[in-house]
This record gives C-alpha cells, sequence and structure tokens, in this order.
C-alpha cells in the first residue's frame, strides 16, 4: 500500500509540470527543432561508427581505471597540480572545504558542473561560511531560485524570460525587461566583480588524460576560463569517469559530445588545463590547482557486467532531448539531479534506491534515449534492471506479482482469458469497445476505449481457416501475442489470407503465450524468463523458415531480450538463438522477403498516414517498409509530423501514468487529424488500442487497422 501511496502522489507531482503551458510548449519547441539541429550536424558522418568509436574508447578504459587513475595523478603532480581521490560526495565536498580553508580562500565562483550537483557542493561550502556563485547563465539563475537543474545542459530551460526578467527585477533591485539580450547583459554586470573579487574558482571537467595529466572542459559560454584563470586557485571536480588514456581518446568522444548535445558541430570553447608550474593568476601570483577525481558509485558500476556500459555517458543530456516523459514533464519531474534516462540509472548508484523507486517507472520503453546514445548505451534495459533491484530487496506490488503467477501458467492465463468474455457481456458494446470502463479504472482512464475479449480467439479461428498451399514457397510459424490472439484476432486473419494468398504456407504452435514484455516492464525479471522459455520451447520442433509476429514490441522483446533473459544456460541459450533468428515484423517480411507490390493491390485512393511504433522504428529499425507497402496498395499515404514519436501507450505504462499517456496520445491524434487521413495505421495491437480509444473519445470517423488489414481489404483477388 505504502509504494501505491508514493505513486499516487508522485503522479500529482506530474500533474503539476502538465498544467504548466510555458514548460509544455518550451519543451515541445526544443525537441523538434532539437532533432532537425543533430540531423544537420551528423549530416556528412557515419554516426553509427562514431557511437561505436566512443563505446570502444570507454570500455576500454574499465579495466585499467585503477593505472589509468595513478598515471593521470602522477602527470599531472608532475606538472605542478595536487590530485586527491574522493571515495563519495561528504569526502569530496571536504577536501574542497579544506582547500578554501587552507588557502584563505572565501569567494568561490563555479563554472557549470553536473558533478559538484551531485555532491551538492554548493550547500556544503555555505554551510561553512563561504560565498558561492555560479557564473553560467543558466546555473546562476537557478541558484537565484535555490532549485536544481531541469537539464544536463541547459539548466535553466524550464523558465521563461518573463522569470528570470522578474527575477533579476528582485536581484538588482531595478524593474528588468523581458528581453533576452538585455537580460544576458543584466547578468554579465552583476556577476563581472565576482570574477575579479573571487579567490577561489571551481570547475567540472569533461576529460582527465592520463598521459598528461590534461583536464579538458567543454563550454558554450566563456565563465569557465574566466574562473579557471583570474582566481589564485582553482579546483576541478570530475567523476572517474571521465579518465581517457590520451588526448586522441579524448577527441573520438569530442568529435561526438556537441553534436549530439545540442547540435553544434563544436561548442564556442575547449579548453585544455596542464599544470601550474608556468600558469599565473590575475594578481601574477603561481596558482594553486587541485583536481579532485570522485568515485560516488562509480567504481561499483565498473565492476558490474550490465552497468559498466553507463561508463560510456558522455553527459550529452540528448537522452532527455528525445524522452517523451521528459518533453511532458521537464527534468525536475524526470530525474533527481542527473536527468532524463541516464538519470535513472545514476541517480539508483549515486543517491540510493529510495531516490530513484518513483521516477524509474517513469520510462514508457520507447527506446528513443538508447537510439540517440552517443555511446551506446542500453538505457531502457539497465532502467528495467534497475527497476528489478529495487522491487527485489524492497519486494514486488502485488498487482505484478499476481500478473507474473498467472502468465507464466500458460493455460490459466488463456482460461481467464477467455472468462472475460463472458465477464464482460453487461458492459460490452456493438462496436468493439466496452460501454463502461471496470471500476479499477478510474476518471483518470476515461480518455480511453478498453476494447471488448473476441469472441473467439485466433487459435482457435487457425483450424478453421483454409489452408490449402501446394508447393510453398515458404513456411512460417506465427507468434500472436496475447493482444492478438484474443482481442483483435482479425488481424492475424487478415495476415493469414494475405500470407496463403503469396503461396505461403502457415503454422500456429498452440504452446505460444504472451511474449512477456509486460512482465518486463513491471520488473518481473524471473516470471519474464519463464515466460520466454515457454515461447521458445513451443516453436522448437516447427519447422519453418520465419516466424511471424505481427506486434512490433513483440517481435523487438523476442529478438533483443530473449538472447539476455536465457542467456545463463548454454545449451538454452543455442536454442534461444536459434528462435530469434527467425524473427521477423510484419512489415518487413511483406515487404522484404514476400516483395508485395503495386500490381499486387488493387487501390481506393483513400487518404491514410502511418503511425510508427516505437519498436518498430528503433528497436526493430524498420522505417520504409510499411510505408512503401500503404503505397504501394494504393492508398493515399500522408506523413505525419512526428511519426515516430511514442503514442504514450507504453503497456504498463499507461495504467501506471494516464495523464501522461493520455498527454502523449493527445499530441499524437493532432498531428494525425492535420494531415486529413481517413485512415491511421500502425504495426503494434497495443498502439491500435490506444489510438482507437482516443479517436472515440473525440468523436473521428478515421479509422483505426493494423497495416495487414488495409493490405489484406486491397489485395487483388486471385492473386
Amino acid at each position: 500500500m505504502q509504494d501505491a501511496k508514493n505513486l499516487k502522489e508522485y503522479r500529482k507531482e506530474m500533474q503539476e509540470s502538465l498544467d504548466n503551458t510555458f514548460l509544455r510548449k518550451a519543451l515541445d519547441t526544443f525537441a523538434v527543432t532539437y532533432r532537425a539541429s543533430r540531423a544537420r550536424a551528423f549530416a556528412e558522418f557515419d554516426v553509427d561508427q562514431l557511437v561505436a568509436d566512443v563505446a570502444e574508447a570507454k570500455d576500454a578504459v574499465l579495466p585499467r581505471l585503477h593505472e589509468l587513475f595513478l598515471e593521470f595523478k602522477k602527470n599531472a603532480e608532475a606538472a605542478g597540480v595536487k590530485v586527491h581521490f574522493a571515495k563519495d560526495a561528504d569526502e569530496a565536498n571536504a577536501l574542497i572545504v579544506d582547500i578554501a580553508r587552507q588557502t584563505g580562500s572565501k569567494k568561490i565562483i563555479k563554472s557549470k558542473s553536473m558533478t559538484a550537483e551531485e555532491t551538492l557542493l554548493n550547500h556544503a561550502l555555505e554551510d561553512h561560511g563561504l560565498e558561492v556563485t555560479e557564473t553560467d547563465l543558466g546555473e546562476w539563475i537557478i541558484q537565484l531560485r535555490h532549485e536544481g537543474p531541469s537539464h544536463m545542459v541547459m539548466p535553466a530551460i524550464h523558465l521563461s524570460r518573463y522569470q528570470v526578467g522578474d527575477l533579476f527585477t528582485d536581484v538588482t533591485g531595478a524593474k528588468q525587461e523581458p528581453d533576452i539580450e538585455k537580460l544576458v547583459k543584466v547578468a554579465r554586470r552583476e556577476l563581472r566583480s565576482k570574477f575579479v573579487e573571487a579567490d577561489m574558482g571551481i570547475t567540472g571537467a569533461n576529460f582527465a588524460i592520463a598521459d598528461t595529466g590534461t583536464i579538458g572542459l567543454v563550454t558554450n559560454e566563456g565563465n569557465a576560463r574566466l574562473v579557471t584563470t583570474l582566481p589564485p586557485v582553482h579546483v576541478a571536480l570530475m567523476g572517474i569517469d571521465k579518465l581517457v588514456p590520451s588526448l586522441t581518446d579524448a577527441l573520438k568522444i569530442l568529435k561526438v559530445l556537441p553534436r549530439n548535445a545540442t547540435g553544434q558541430n563544436i561548442t564556442s570553447y575547449v579548453t585544455w588545463i596542464t599544470g601550474a608550474n608556468e600558469c599565473l593568476s590575475a594578481t601574477n601570483k603561481k596558482k594553486d590547482i587541485h583536481f579532485i577525481v570522485l568515485d560516488n558509485g562509480r567504481l561499483e558500476m565498473a565492476k558490474d557486467p550490465l552497468f559498466s556500459q553507463v561508463f560510456r555517458c558522455v553527459r550529452c543530456g540528448a537522452c532527455a532531448n528525445v524522452c517523451p516523459v521528459y518533453r511532458l514533464v521537464g527534468g525536475h519531474k524526470m530525474g533527481h539531479i542527473y536527468i532524463g534516462a541516464i538519470g535513472l540509472i545514476l541517480t539508483y548508484f549515486f543517491h540510493g534506491p529510495e531516490k530513484a523507486k518513483n521516477i524509474v517507472q517513469n520510462c514508457i520503453n520507447c527506446e528513443a534515449c538508447k537510439d540517440i546514445c552517443a555511446g551506446g548505451i542500453d538505457l531502457p534495459r539497465l532502467i528495467k534492471q534497475v527497476h528489478v533491484r529495487i522491487q527485489d530487496k524492497e519486494g514486488h506490488p502485488l498487482p505484478s506479482l499476481l500478473l507474473g503467477q498467472v502468465m507464466k501458467n500458460r493455460k490459466l492465463f488463456h482460461t481467464l482469458l477467455r472468462t472475460a468474455k463472458w465477464a464482460q457481456k453487461p458492459v460490452a458494446g456493438n462496436d468493439g469497445f466496452m460501454r463502461h470502463l471496470p471500476m479499477m479504472f478510474f476518471k483518470e482512464h476515461d480518455f480511453k476505449a478498453l476494447p471488448t475479449v473476441a469472441e473467439k480467439p485466433f487459435r482457435d479461428r487457425f483450424t478453421e481457416l483454409r489452408q490449402d498451399v501446394k508447393n510453398p514457397r515458404l513456411r512460417v510459424g506465427l507468434f500472436s501475442g496475447c493482444v492478438q490472439d484474443f482481442v483483435y484476432p482479425e488481424q492475424m486473419e487478415a495476415a493469414f489470407q494475405l500470407f496463403a494468398d503469396s503461396n505461403v504456407a502457415m503454422t500456429f504452435p498452440m504452446a505460444q503465450s504472451c511474449c512477456g514484455l509486460p512482465l518486463q516492464m513491471m520488473g518481473e525479471a524471473k516470471t519474464s524468463r519463464d515466460v520466454a522459455m515457454q515461447n521458445v520451447r513451443a516453436f522448437e520442433k516447427e519447422n519453418v523458415d520465419y516466424i511471424i509476429t505481427l506486434c512490433a514490441s513483440c517481435a523487438s522483446h523476442l529478438k533483443h531480450n530473449y538472447p539476455v533473459l536465457l542467456a545463463d544456460d548454454p545449451k538454452i541459450l543455442e536454442k534461444t538463438l536459434a528462435f530469434t533468428a527467425k524473427v521477423m515484423d510484419f512489415s518487413s517480411f511483406a515487404h522484404d522477403i514476400l516483395g508485395l507490390k503495386e500490381q499486387d493491390f488493387a487501390g481506393d485512393g483513400k487518404p491514410a498516414t502511418f503511425h510508427s511504433p516505437c519498436h518498430l522504428c528503433r528497436g526493430l529499425g524498420v522505417h520504409d517498409a510499411p510505408r512503401d507497402l500503404i503505397k504501394a496498395a494504393g492508398l493515399d499515404y500522408r506523413e505525419a509530423d512526428e511519426s515516430e514519436v511514442c503514442c504514450g501507450f507504453g503497456g504498463t505504462f499507461s495504467a501506471k501514468f494516464p495523464e501522461l499517456s493520455e498527454a502523449h496520445l493527445n499530441k499524437k491524434l493532432d498531428n494525425v487529424e492535420k494531415t486529413g487521413a481517413e485512415v491511421l495505421l500502425t504495426d503494434c495491437p497495443g498502439c491500435v488500442m490506444q489510438l482507437k480509444g482516443g479517436l472515440k473519445k473525440r468523436g473521428s470517423k478515421i479509422v483505426v487497422q493494423h497495416t495487414a488489414e488495409a493490405l489484406a481489404a486491397r489485395r487483388k483477388k486471385g492473386n
């Protein structure tokens, strides 16, 4: 009950952000412009190769961390720098307080540093009577507001110029106009004296280069250079994950970092600092430079076979830039201190499970973060694994435990689904929807139209379908998952007819069940493994060329997650890899293998658009196949804005966060309606459910179908 109460309170916080119209507009605008800017910045590069280079360089550091730290320390100290190691945040803060005491520093200026945010350094310094001033414009603004950053690169993105104007009016005691250029001049004027008077400057570091003892800073404002040069004391606080062997390795990362962070080819300032022997401050005194290398949970991650890939993170913040949940609620709700997908993971290791247990459930599993990550980190998988670890330690919620027990028993699961057909009778309408949502769904779910369970599931219909395929060109096994089997069997029938017309023989193993993705989303790792085993065994003796599923989410889960779930037994893994190698989504099979073309269809020219399911376009990397099929079928295809952005379903995400789910859906449907389409197609039954429900509430006449249904309806007879 306590977990349910915490989640309810957390949802109230989400609603506060949803009600912030400026925040929504600002993040919407940024999300759209960012994608265009990033595409231009990477236009002449092989992005996959650049990401692979970063991953390789970062992975090579892991087994050498201790060695590289000692090398970095030796070379930096040879150049006159004092190098310290801090095991945690408290120790790092204490070291900096002690440096201030020893050097007589009273006034401190800082440039932007997420590591300093991580350790809550400002609070520690102020507790010891030291005056601390942030000099990055965004950081200074949020310092004055007494709040944390809402983005790792753009900390004040959540604020309007009017809010900043009011803030600067309070700070200066004079009315300030909400003009951006004038506000920047106000900040410059107010901060100028701080630079001159400072005794100590504190920075972070993007790179710590072992073979020279050099640190590198990547910034868009000149304040960092002033912070490192004007005061007589300079302290750089950096995580041990910033270690790289050489400048060459740093430059590999630098090629990606600004492009992925802000869509720039290079940032305004890239600064390299090597030693203090020849370095003078503004007072012509020899600089006193200290580098503090922080652990704070990083070494634990480095030893973890799964989470060690987090070391690839370059802190570009791109995972927040493309996250549909961040876009709705901003960083103060989509993180603790670190923001976005990477923040959900780092919070667990740096600040503990209590801070992470609510925010980690905010992942909708759309894989946009994984797709954009400069280091190729499998962020969705790590987020779910954090969820699993928290639940394994603190206990699993009753609903997920019950669902797990039901789903691992296929016969019980299917019996309950069949029973639901009778239980729904009093509330079932004639349009395929329930007239009233069950009481378990509250008013927050009123945007949904819950579909009825089909009179007869596909598994019962399969044996009745005529299959007179002589000398078949291919043999395929059909994987239906649970939704298409028991809710939308007509989608499977459409594919069946299409394949039969193409001289394809089909089999449907009755021992198959749900793919298990809902269990993984709920953190039920063990039961998810049990279900995966059932499905692999169900297809084990089927002599087929391909295993076709009409659900993109199922296809992605089968291909990518089953080998991970079943990796602990070599014999089972071998069977699993043979299984996953045959798995293919419907559109890829129809387009790439069957080669369906215009001559196969009799089109009617209806205007149509396509919503690309997250696990189709990102999980499987399929973009063109469904669109080409829609055009070939003779429909008037019209591309919708942001057609590859999540519709907000996300399985259990929609149940936990209905307010966010509805907001995603409304944005999607607005874009669909702007195309003037009469038919909305997609390749995922979950998306069909979400889109149909939203359009029904709007009273729209747009017809939602699976792509297979649209193709089968337009297939030339006799082909």
